[in-house]
Order: structure tokens, then sequence, then C-alpha cells
């Protein structure tokens, strides 16, 4: 299978209008089959015509605002499918002629909502439960439009002109909250934009195989290896693809996780048998890091510290064309990519120097979500226990050690880590949890150790279930767990007085802490 951003004729596309939930809209037309790519609301309508059906997203404006942010009015020339969400239906409206104004009573959460069983985009769907986030409305129809939904406060929920296959919502389809929400898509997928379907990992794997051998020909490619699932799922699609051309360099930047560097090596070396380069670079690092307290500073240090590292090694392999990297599309959309806000910059994305050295950069990843990852992993036979590892940030523990990074403080948070590791693993909770972990927090305060007071570090224990990677809830873990980790570190880890628990969902906050 050829890869599919090649075939815009078996895709969808998103038109992000600014949108939170734009990278989330995707990922629900992906697990229906069908591959979706996203793309800004300016995209030149030309490059539209192709795809089988458009998707515009919501956005935190007002379509009557000086510079609200609207697509070409000739894509509903195209007589392509087009779904508006939220502020996107709005679009749709004012682009058409109708009117968007505000409706003084605006809806946030769960609507209840009746629906026109003759819309093809409601088909199979009872009246049920929305998820609305709105202050504006659709007040007037545009022409040959008719209303197929409504809520209290909402006489226009959903509007249609099926003779032209335009469809808007003013809620949101794509979140867990709206009931039936899934049926609205699939409809819309296969009922409207009669989309085939088809999209599923395998087929990614080896279609992904194939391009990465016509791109990368015979160059070849150093891979920076850290063992998470991202870089390696990478690393075994370009070792798949170029073979012995592929040189992994795992930097052991003295961040890992507790033993984390002997494991990786192991794995790769032992099992997989790939060129690997392993880089004890621990104190140029944590050298690098002395003083340095600010988050984004760590991450644009490490970063480049990365990519002087593969220089260097490049230069004792001879010619060494392309940089192979395990981003995923998380790290772009957060790293400010598109419409998205700059929430943070990851490593693979935002620490890249200007002067990077590579003729370019092979991102064998770069449109999948996490969950999508995890599955090409275990298609191309990679062990369970690697597939299913705890995510973990590029720049390792220098942003979940708040504050100054120094080697006493990194060892003290490996070791509260891998007890919490531990404890979830004896629970039975390590694989039915998204991620957990521990953060040293920088928080000092007063205890009582023995019979005299003491003055230690605080450490934040973290866990969530997320299905995205984009939003997520913290997970309420047994009060017995807790105890027994919160006690096993204060007793084992010299200099921790007191542990707590994070119960902060996302958003508002993000996963990690820094």
């Amino acid at each position: 299978m050829p890869s599919p951003s090649q075939e815009p004729a078996r895709s969808l596309v998103v038109l992000d209008f600014g949108g939170q939930y734009a990278q989330l809209i995707a990922r629900r037309v992906r697990d229906l089959g069908v591959y979706c790519q996203i793309k800004p609301y300016w995209t030149p309508v030309s490059e539209l015509a192709a795809y089988q059906g458009v998707i515009f997203t919501g956005g935190p404006g007002s379509v009557y605002a000086q510079d609200a942010p609207l697509c070409s009015p000739e894509l509903f020339q195209l007589g392509v499918p087009v779904l508006g969400i939220c502020y996107g239906a709005q679009v749709m409206a004012h682009l058409l002629g109708g009117k968007v104004a505000s409706t003084g009573a605006p809806e946030f959460g769960k609507t209840q909502t009746q629906f026109e069983d003759a819309s093809l985009l409601f088909r199979d769907v009872p009246p049920s439960v929305t998820w609305m986030s709105h202050n504006d409305a659709v007040n007037q129809l545009p022409q040959g439009f008719s209303a197929s939904a409504h809520s209290a406060q909402c006489p226009v929920a959903a509007m249609e002109d099926p003779a032209r296959r335009l469809y808007a919502v003013q809620f949101h389809p794509e979140v867990a909250h709206t009931e039936y929400g899934s049926q609205m898509l699939r409809n819309f997928l296969y009922l409207v934009c009669q989309c085939e379907g088809g999209w599923e990992m395998g087929s990614f794997a080896k279609g992904e195989v194939a391009r990465l051998k016509e791109q990368i020909g015979d160059r070849k490619v150093l891979c920076g290896l850290s063992g998470g699932v991202d870089s390696s799922v990478a690393a075994m699609l370009v070792h798949q693809a170029i073979g012995q051309n592929l040189t992994c360099i795992f930097v052991d930047h003295g961040l890992l996780r507790k033993d984390e560097g002997n494991l990786v090596e192991q794995v790769f070396r032992k099992e997989f048998h790939m060129n690997i380069i392993r880089v004890n670079a621990g104190e140029r690092f944590l050298g690098k890091l002395a003083g340095v307290t600010d988050p984004e500073r760590k991450r644009k240090i490490i970063g480049e510290e990365f990519i002087r590292v593969f220089e260097a090694e490049a230069a004792k392999l001879g010619k060494v064309e392309l940089l192979c990297q395990g981003t995923i599309y998380p790290d772009v959309v957060e790293s400010g990519s598109g419409q998205a806000a700059v929430i943070k910059s990851h490593h693979n994305v935002g620490g890249l120097p200007e002067d990077i050295g590579f003729e370019g950069l092979v991102e064998p990843l770069r449109d999948l979500f996490k969950d999508e990852v995890r599955r090409v992993g275990l298609e191309l036979g990679i062990p369970e226990e690697l597939v299913w590892r705890q995510p973990f940030p590029g720049p390792g523990l220098a942003v979940r050690v708040l504050g100054e990074v120094t080697p006493q403080r990194v060892a003290m948070l490996q070791e509260a880590d891998a007890i919490f590791r531990e404890e979830m693993a004896k629970a039975g909770l390590d694989r039915q949890t998204g991620q957990y972990f521990a953060v040293l927090t920088g928080a000092r305060s007063v205890g009582v150790m023995g019979d005299g007071r003491s003055y230690g570090e605080t450490i934040a224990l973290r866990a969530v279930n997320t299905s995205d990677f984009m939003t997520a809830d913290w997970v309420q873990l047994p009060y017995e767990l807790l105890g027994r980790t919160s006690n096993r570190i204060v007793n084992e880890v010299p200099g921790v007085t007191r542990v707590v628990y994070d119960i902060t969902s996302k958003p508002p906050a993000t996963i990690e802490f820094e």
C-alpha cells in the first residue's frame, strides 16, 4: 500500500481553524478506517479538490470578527463533501450567506439534542446527549439549507444541504461526551463521502517501508535510539527499509530511568541485531544543565546536545546524510505547528538547531498518534514488553526534575520512579494505565524522621489514562497502592520527606509537569 499521504483521493482532510480538537477529529476518522490529514484553513482550494471529504474544525474565534480565520468560499464549489464542526459550522453558514450571532445563552457541556431521522448524517442516531461549547450560533440558514437538529438553546444545532453534500453541527461529535458521535462521523465518511475504508496499521507499515526505501535510497541514516516506543518503532521501520545502512546512536544522557541504559543496549543489539553505538554522555549533559531551571531552556539545551553528539559520532563513521527521529503527531501539535497554540516544545521538534549538519530528516511516525505507533510496533514484531513501555519525554528526567538538574536530584528521582513503577506492576495496573511516573517537584517541606526533624524534597506521583495523548484523565489509584508507594519512597529514598498525588486532568494541565 503506498503512503496514504500520496493518495488524497482515498483520504479525508481536516481544515484546522485553531480548535483544540483538530488532532482528535483526525484520530477518530482513522479509528473508523479512513486515513485523515490535517491542513491549515488557508490551504489553497486546488490542494483540496482531490480529497474524498473535508472536515472543518472548531476554533476560538467569531466569524464576524475582523480577523476571523476563514477558508476560501471556492471550496464549496468543488463538489467535495464538507462537514463543519462548531466554529466550522459557523464558517460554512457565514461564507454561504447565512447569519451567525451571539446566542445570549451560551451552551457548554452536555446538552440533550434532537435529530431529524431523514438526515444521512444522523442515520441510526436517536435523541441523545451532545457536547456543546459555543457562544455564537447560526441564526439564519444559508439558502438551500435546512435545520437537522436542535437543542433547548440552539434551534440550529445542525444544518445540511444534502444536494451539495454540505453538513454542519454546532456540537462536537469527536469527543467521548457526545453519544453516538462516532456513528455520526461514520455516517459522514461512508454514507456521504462514500469512503472505502481500509486504513490500518499493517498496511501503513508495509507502505511506509516501501516509501522509506524510495526516500532514502543508498544514503546512510543515523537514528537517535532511546528505547522508547517512538524511537524503537521508527528505527525498526528504517532498519527494514535499509538494513545495515542504518546506525542507531543510543545517547545515555544520564537522565534515563533506573537501569534503562543497559536494558536498551541489550535488547536492540542482541535481539534485533542493529548497528548501535552507545554514548555515555551523562557528565556532558549534566554539565550543560548546571544552574538551568527554565524548562524550555532545558529542552533546547538537551535537543542541541543530542545533535552535537550525533555530529561527533557521524564524523567517526564517515558520510552520513540523514537523521531519523521518532517524532509523532502530538509532538508536532504541541510544538506549535499548524494552528495549535504553542504549549511546549518537544525534544524531537523544538530542540533542533539550525545548523543540524545533515541533509534532512527521516520521520516515519510524524503522522501517527501514540496508540497507532504501538500497533505498528506489534505489527513489526517488536516484543510487547518494549512496545508497552511507559512513554518517556525526549529530555528525560530533566523535565521531571523541576528546578535545577543535579546528579543527586536525578538519582533521587530515579529511585522514587522505580518504586512507583514496581508497585504499579505488582498491583496489575501497569498495562491498564496510560502513563504514570514520579516527579521531583522542588518543593521542600519539614518532616519527622525518627526522633528528629528533617527538611527534604517532595515527590509527586502522576497517573493518567488517555486514548490519544491529546486529552487525559487522572486515574483514581487505590489508596492502598498510593500508601505503599509513599511509605517505600520516604523510607528508601534519602532526602524525600513528602509524597503527593496529582489529580489534574489534561486540559487544563499537560501530562508532563514541564
